[in-house]
């Protein structure tokens, strides 16, 4: 074939192929202060996102959406960026955080000092730990009732259903205009252009599923780019996310989750349960998998089957873990925090913030200068097949069979990352809480203090309790799951416990 004739082929056969997924406009609202910490002055950026996909791409109900003038599907969604001023020193790490249900993580999950904490869904300074680091952080709204405009489309009988994967895939979109664009097909500038150099992103709970999810179904890959380099997946469990739903609302398809008064609830508790499993998907695809810090609560084992993403859906017997992922115990941690309950015992009281800190910093190193994080840790399991309180395998797994932490005398459990107030105890931390048909029980757990005869007979007194305090943080020091200044402030905190 001559040389033009091949030239016109390849074109039109270039041009045949879908468009690109892109976001094509930014829309800054707001810009305001965000405070002075110690890299400098930040600010909050809020505004809207519009972006366009191929409706090629292979996300259930695109195809069948509206298309604009180009022949793409449009939506448009909110954000958030909490980053440096033009005078400040970032460090280059751009951070994505996916909301759970709406509402920030971020700041919950690595501002929050010892107490008060941050709430959740806010942007609360807290400690400045994100800022003073030199973190940028980003927020997209991604879900179904949550202020995206997801595309739309009817069905056979008439009804209007969501493409809520549209939202999932906005995050991919979005994270990488804000790492490689310059500006925007109308000129607006990026508001973080040339100031980022690597790219993570942190899930919590049904977010962290979703970082599963995304994984598995290769959204991890934009063009010829990997788009998030790590992930901290937390609380995620054995879950996966229904990011490919197509409903009517108003609630989306990931807001569900099995639980003891609905077990057999599907999509979630699926195949492929193990991290073997899922980068096995990404790496048959020949994409590059992302380094994957993995962190579970003891509440996750008891109450949303954490020990199957450890053994699969057969036996007991913990599989490989690969190389480009670690995953980590928090010992004695709940699913969330709460600061009062009307649960059976008072809610779990275990500050695993600074844990969350570590592992991100541990990330950022491996990603950026290729430090190895800390080795796995884990809590060891038993299975408890008549135990009510444990949430047991779905019919659907006929051979899995979950397993939850061993216990030491005083309710305990053993192994996993063991913050100093599990090292030297004050009561029970993370033992489920009642009434199991109360999904914030048993997620936030339960904390039961100790009686006085207990603690007089374990400890000779205050000081005594402090050097044991000391020396269990210091321990967690030199294998970088604390920080110098988180060892402290639990060292001032053990100093006000008076016998």
């Amino acid at each position: 074939m001559p040389i033009r004739r091949l030239t016109l082929a390849v074109l039109a056969l270039t041009l045949a192929l879908p468009a690109a997924a892109k976001i094509t406009r930014v829309e800054v609202a707001s810009t305001v202060p965000f405070g002075t910490f110690r890299t400098g002055d930040f600010v909050r950026i809020e505004g809207t996102v519009t972006g366009e996909l191929s409706p090629g791409e292979p996300i259930p109900g695109l195809d069948r959406a509206p298309k604009n003038a180009r022949g793409l599907v449009e939506y448009k969604a909110p954000f958030v960026l909490i980053a440096p001023g033009e005078k400040a020193r970032g460090n280059g790490a751009l951070l994505v955080e996916v909301p759970n249900r709406g509402r920030a993580i971020s700041h919950f999950l690595y501002n929050s000092p010892r107490d008060p904490f941050v709430p959740i869904g806010t942007f609360g300074r807290g400690n400045g730990f994100l800022q003073d680091y030199g973190f940028t952080v980003a927020m997209l709204q991604w879900e179904l009732g949550q202020g995206i405009a997801l595309p739309q489309f009817r069905d056979a009988a008439g009804k209007v259903l969501n493409v809520e994967g549209a939202g999932v895939a906005a995050i991919r979109d979005f994270a990488d205009f804000l790492r490689h664009a310059a500006a925007d097909e109308w000129g607006t500038r990026n508001p973080l252009a040339g100031r980022i150099d690597r790219t993570l992103v942190v899930g919590y709970s049904q977010t962290a599923r979703l970082l599963k999810s995304f994984l598995i179904e290769g959204l991890n890959q934009s063009g010829d780019r990997r788009v998030f380099d790590g992930m901290h997946v937390n609380a995620s469990a054995s879950g996966l996310a229904n990011i490919y739903a197509t409903g009517a609302g108003p609630e989306s398809g990931t807001f569900f989750t099995p639980r003891f008064t609905h077990p057999e609830f599907r999509g979630v508790t699926e195949e492929p349960l193990t991290y073997a499993g899922i980068v096995a998907r990404v790496t048959a695809r020949g994409q590059v998998p992302p380094k994957l810090l993995v962190t579970n609560m003891t509440t996750d084992y008891w109450s949303i089957r954490a020990s199957l993403a450890r053994t699969g859906a057969r036996g007991i017997a913990d599989l490989p873990v690969p190389d480009t992922v670690r995953l980590y115990d928090v010992a004695g941690a709940s699913h969330g925090r709460a600061t009062k309950s009307s649960c059976e015992f008072p809610p779990g009281r275990l500050d695993f913030f600074p844990v969350m800190r570590a592992t991100l910093l541990n990330l950022d190193r491996w990603v950026r200068d290729g430090i190895d994080p800390p080795a796995t840790r884990l809590m060891p399991l038993e299975p408890l097949p008549n135990e009510k309180s444990l949430l047991q395998a779905p019919k659907h797994l006929p051979g899995a069979i979950v397993q939850a932490p061993r216990r030491d005398a005083d309710g305990n459990p053993l192994g996993g990352v063991r913050l100093p107030d599990m090292e030297a105890p004050l009561g029970t931390h993370g033992a489920q809480n009642l009434p199991l048909t109360d999904r914030a029980c048993n997620l936030n757990a339960a904390y039961i203090a100790f009686a006085k005869e207990n603690l007089a007979r374990r400890y000779a007194g205050s000081e005594d309790y402090v050097a044991r305090i000391r020396a269990a943080a210091r321990k967690l020091v030199d294998d970088r799951f604390l920080l110098e200044a988180d060892a402290e402030e639990i060292e001032r905190a053990a100093r006000a416990v008076q016998f």
